[in-house]
């Protein structure tokens, strides 16, 4: 009688106690559960090689019978001495003739890509140009999911694939490239880069937008990609790189300090903006920032005057404030931006009211605690007049002689 083992019923795999959190998470790569999780695994080679045209599924788990599409489906499952007849059983039902055939080796390929990939990443990149759209269309979506588990495979074919001539298909390969930048940043990094180069605006556009993606983890290189967004000669470009500061200044704000005052000069109206609004996200004790933040509230542009003049009393106190803001005030031209700079430079200890003034004076010396008092009562003598002291003194001299 053979030993009893429990398996999963959605994956066919035998269950094994193991730590929480451990292991890779194989659901993106399971197909649904069906009829292929139960099949009988010395049915499932015989099934798919067509050596028998249908399996019985025994009564307890569910009964029916098994097709070759759930034998194709279920390949990843056979034991390691069949391994290699189900890698090339798989590999042959992906360039069937029947596009249900094919669309069950592409439903089965992630999960036997975990245990013998050769080749199958390639027929997976071949079936995206399937004349079938059902079948075409499971590919890519396949490809996304697994994109990211192998990325060494998937840059086989990537650089073509982002370069299609059609839009839909561009459009599949760039959902690919977000996904591979999500789990592999230096993955991620390598495709941007060679797109940033490229003479084709449209695939400049699309990587800029991929750049908040590696922002956080990209390094050396992510800030190098971003700056050559803020450089390149397309606004929509330089846009999608300028929306990368914020969350650069919340990891690097050195980094980011640098390619804001760097991008000052910007002369987009949309790509200005958000410029701008990355200041307030900087690092404000960094004097970088500081001597950033002083020289553009003197800039020509009344916008750029505006955001840097809001932030003054974030990077100067006190009488440094004033002094700078008075400075502003003699040559700003805006009426508002005047009254606010002449407010920041109001001295309420000089300039203000007496009440205003009075705030600042010191405090009186507190009045002594009667207690403090010299304690003449408890003597019992009373207080004596200055003129009876005297008299006193001149008889006593007198007695004296």
């Amino acid at each position: 009688m053979s030993r009893y083992i429990a398996r999963d019923p959605r994956t066919g795999l035998p269950l094994s106690r193991s730590k929480a959190g451990g292991g890779r998470n194989l659901g993106p790569l399971t197909p649904e559960l069906g009829k292929w999780a139960v099949l009988p695994l010395e049915m499932i080679i015989p099934l798919a090689t067509s050596e028998i045209k249908a399996a019985e599924i025994p009564l307890g788990e569910g009964g029916g019978f098994a097709t070759k599409q759930d034998a194709i489906v279920a390949l990843h499952r056979v034991r390691e001495e069949e391994l290699d007849l189900a890698h090339d059983a798989i590999s042959e039902a992906i360039d069937e003739d029947d596009p249900r055939l094919r669309i069950s080796a592409i439903l089965g390929l992630p999960r036997m890509m975990l245990r013998r990939s050769e080749n199958l990443m390639y027929q997976l990149v071949v079936r995206l140009d399937d004349p079938d759209p059902t079948v075409s269309d499971l590919a890519w979506e396949t490809l996304e999911r697994i994109a990211p588990i192998f990325p060494s495979s998937s840059e086989l074919d990537m650089e073509a694939l982002l370069r299609k001539t059609s839009k839909k298909q561009r459009d599949r390969a760039f959902k690919v490239l977000k996904a591979i930048s999500k789990e592999w940043v230096e993955a991620g990094c390598q495709h941007i880069e060679s797109l940033l180069k490229d003479e084709d605006v449209d695939l400049r556009r699309r990587s800029a937008k991929l750049l908040k993606v590696i922002t956080e983890r990209g390094g050396a290189v992510g800030w190098d990609l971003i700056a050559w967004a803020l450089e390149d000669r397309d606004a929509a470009v330089r846009s999608s790189g300028a929306d990368c500061l914020p969350k650069l200044a919340s990891t690097e704000p050195r980094i980011a300090a640098i390619l804001v005052e760097a991008s000052l000069g910007e002369r987009d109206t949309s790509v200005r903006m958000k410029i701008l609004k990355a200041i307030k996200s900087l690092d404000m004790q960094n004097p970088r920032v500081a001597r950033l933040i002083i020289d553009g509230a003197s800039d020509n542009d009344v916008r750029l005057r505006r955001a840097c003049i809001s932030q003054l009393s974030a990077v100067l106190t006190g009488a440094s404030l004033r002094e700078a803001a008075g400075e502003l005030a003699r040559t700003e031209t805006d009426p508002d931006l005047k009254r606010q700079l002449m407010a920041l430079a109001f001295d309420p200890e000089m300039e203000g009211t007496e009440e205003e003034k009075n705030r600042f004076l010191a405090e009186l010396d507190p009045v002594e605690d009667e207690n403090e008092q010299p304690q003449l009562k408890i003597s019992g003598n009373p207080p004596q007049r200055e003129g009876h002291k005297q008299e006193q003194g001149r008889q006593v001299d007198e007695e004296l002689q």
